[in-house]
């Protein structure tokens, strides 16, 4: 277990109205060790360089991880938490789609640096996921 305590995320994690929304940090909510902590796991980096390629939202389906189905749903309410994703739901499907205005406007480059270090680091080690 890490040094990081997940519960100060969900303390500052704005309250859903029904259980068909998802709660979110609002912009001036989001700390930076908290994004650094979500961007940290090698599958919760998996899904942010995902979803750094597109411009549309992806589903939780469309991620494969090689990990089980309650562990995904962890990494993603880890991201989600932090402030590094947005899910909403469309229809049956859940949708996630990165946070960038936000994360840019809150830390400038810092997500640039990272997608940039992790495709080299990807490169390197040969990992194409």
């Amino acid at each position: 277990m890490s040094n990081y305590d997940e519960s100060r995320t969900i303390s500052s994690v704005t309250t859903a109205t029904n259980t068909r929304e998802l709660a979110h940090p609002a912009r001036d909510e989001i700390r930076l060790e908290c994004v650094l902590h979500a961007l940290s796991d090698p599958m919760r980096m998996r899904v942010v360089r995902a979803l750094a390629t597109t411009e549309d939202e992806l589903s939780c389906s469309h991620f494969v991880l090689p990990v089980t189905k309650s562990t995904t749903t962890h990494h993603f309410r880890v991201l989600r938490e932090a402030g590094v994703i947005e899910q909403v739901y469309r229809g049956t499907a859940k949708m996630n789609g990165l946070r960038r205005a936000d994360l840019d406007a809150l830390f400038p480059g810092l997500l640039d640096s990272i997608l940039d270090a992790a495709g080299r680091e990807a490169e390197r080690l040969g990992d194409d996921a």
